[in-house]
Parts: structure tokens; sequence; C-alpha cells
């Protein structure tokens, strides 16, 4: 029996999505669960900032980076997700298939990284995690969705309760943060995206980590603090 192997199960998985993912994925960035990250970054990451979009599917979040006014390089595991978004948006930027555990790109040399529901599918993501502070520069950033409680994608991780070999990392948001802390990290900020019938009065005077136990992505803004890596 061939040994299972993550990643490998993961490239293969994202593979077969390619077409259900880009029949989504615009509408996810312009009205649904994805629309306030591109707000968010701007926040923080300024205009021409090279910024790298790691897990970037279809292509879609890549390609409004860049009309947002950043230089913007897509990467994804998947081969046909990396041919699909080159075919789409190679006029915006550029794509090419790459493992966040082993990232193409030199130490310090990006001003920041957007990684939406990208860390979950890693089998180790504190390795991940370090790979992105060594590719980000000093007091860069990395805007970071970690799946909420609420998300219906966490599904994907129930059968490992039957011992089934699960390419789905259930993190909750609230470890994602101590984890980051205690990585060469700042939380510079955050906010949730919340399914429609979890009205603001149910949440505003929550404490943070009572908000995100409602949430169906948190979204944080991290700052490199240091140079560990």
């Amino acid at each position: 029996m061939k040994k299972f192997n993550w990643h490998e199960e993961a490239q293969e998985q994202w593979n077969e999505k390619v077409s259900f993912w880009n029949s989504k994925s615009e509408d996810m960035w312009t009205n649904g669960s994805r629309k306030t990250i591109l707000p968010f970054m701007k926040r923080y990451v300024k205009e021409e900032s090279t910024v790298l979009d790691v897990g970037c599917g279809d292509g879609c979040g890549t390609m409004l980076l860049a009309k947002a006014g950043y230089k913007a390089i897509g990467i994804d595991l998947s081969t046909d997700m990396i041919q699909k978004a080159t075919e789409l948006h190679k006029e915006y930027a550029a794509f090419q298939q790459a493992d966040i555990m082993s990232l193409p790109f030199e130490s310090n040399s990006l001003d920041g990284v957007m990684v939406i529901n990208a860390l979950e599918w890693t089998e180790n993501p504190l390795l991940a995690l370090n790979e992105l502070h060594r590719v980000v520069k000093l007091g860069g950033y990395g805007c970071v969705g970690i799946l909420g409680p609420t998300a219906q994608p966490r599904t994907n991780s129930y059968r490992r309760l039957y011992g089934e070999n699960i390419i789905c990392n259930t993190m909750m948001p609230w470890e994602f943060e101590q984890l980051a802390v205690e990585n060469g990290w700042e939380i510079v900020d955050g906010e949730g995206v919340y399914k429609r019938h979890v009205s603001e009065d149910l949440y505003s005077q929550l404490p943070s980590e009572l908000k995100q136990s409602l949430t169906f992505l948190w979204l944080f803004m991290l700052k490199k603090m240091d140079s560990f890596t």
C-alpha cells in the first residue's frame, strides 16, 4: 500500500476541484465571505508593495490584489489551479506552482503575504507559518484568514475521527493567534466574517475570543517583529 503523503494528496484533491472552485471564487471575493479582505489589506499594506497570495486557487484574489495597486504573485500547490489562474489572469499577475512548506523566494524579500484558508490544509501549520515568516521583510505584513468554528468546510476533517487520512487541519482562530504570537509575529488587527443570521448586535460587545467563536472566517493582520528565521 502506498504511504500517505499529505501534500501529494492535497495537490491531487485540489487539482480535481478546479472547476468547482472557479465557479464560485469571483462571487466569494466580490459579494461573499472574502469581500472584506482587500479593504482589510489596504489599511496596512501600502500600494505597490510586493504581495504573495499563498493558496491562490484560480487567481481571482491575486488579480484583485493587482487591480488594487499591489505587485501580486500567486502560488498554489495545485498545478491545475495555477494553469487556470494563468489562463484567466496572466495580464495582471505572475503565477507559479509551489508548496507553502518550501517557498521559492529569498528570505526577507516580500512586503507581505495573503494566506486565506491555506494553513488549514497543511500537515504542519507551524512549519508553514515559519516559512511565511522567513520570506516576509522585517516589519512586513501577513494577512491570514482562518476558518471559524461555524464554517462548513470544517466538515472536511470529520472523518479523521474514524482514523482516516484527512488533509484538513481543524485549527481554531484562537489557536492560530497564539501560534503566531509565539513565533515572531505581532497581531495588529483582526475582524470576523459571519454568516448572514449572525447580526452585529449579537457580537459587537463580546471579547475577541467569543467573537471568533461565532465566525465563519477570522481575518488576522500580522506584522513580522523579529528575524529569528
